[in-house]
């Protein structure tokens, strides 16, 4: 069994923000026709999805951005799951609108999700997928919390899109091979090639 976990905040008012990406990319992995309805459990919001035999959980934390890791901990110890089958997708500021970064492991750079994970499970030995929203040009918490503008929908959409690609490239071929791919993919659009 994988674990997918997306990260954002719950509720409509959050619904298109910058640090709701996470959320997106979940959303549109459960629109797969394999997939189940999202169920609430863990505190959160869980759909399971069987690709290739293989059972995936699909989570969306009902517990807001800062608190993720009461959700992760609770999965991980309940299904004794091992953190290399575990994926945390979230919004990087760090990272330009729409560029992608896979990572097997690292710090949370920042980012008090990934800060909540790392302080409930301990180690920061679990693999994540960061998707840029920018740099804000006023307040960070004014920021992520803002919706993109419509001429950065469109590079969003396209971003998201991808995500479910890379997502789906770590199910079937791990880490290594979704880094090596999208990771790739993202130096050479930054080097002009």
């Amino acid at each position: 069994m994988k674990v997918v976990v997306g990260l954002g905040n719950p509720g409509s008012q959050y619904h298109g923000t910058r640090h709701n990406v996470g959320f997106e990319v979940i959303d549109r992995l459960a629109q797969s026709p394999r997939a189940s309805q999202f169920q609430s459990r863990f505190q959160a919001l869980v759909a399971e999805l069987l690709e290739d035999g293989q059972k995936i959980l699909l989570v969306k934390p009902q517990t807001f951005m800062n608190l993720s890791g009461r959700c992760v901990r609770q999965l991980v110890d309940f299904y004794q799951l091992p953190l290399n089958e575990l994926l945390i997708v979230c919004d990087d500021v760090n990272l330009p609108l729409g560029k992608l970064r896979v990572r097997a492991r690292g710090t949370h750079g920042g980012h008090n999700g990934l800060r909540d994970i790392q302080n409930h499970l301990g180690t920061t030995e679990y693999a994540r997928l960061r998707i840029g929203v920018d740099q804000p040009g006023h307040d960070l918490v004014d920021h992520v919390l803002s919706r993109f503008k419509p001429s950065e929908q469109v590079v969003i959409d396209e971003a998201l899109a991808t995500a479910v690609q890379a997502v789906d490239v770590w199910l079937r071929q791990g880490v290594e091979a979704c880094m090596n791919r999208f990771n790739a993919s993202t130096r050479q659009a930054d080097q002009g090639a």
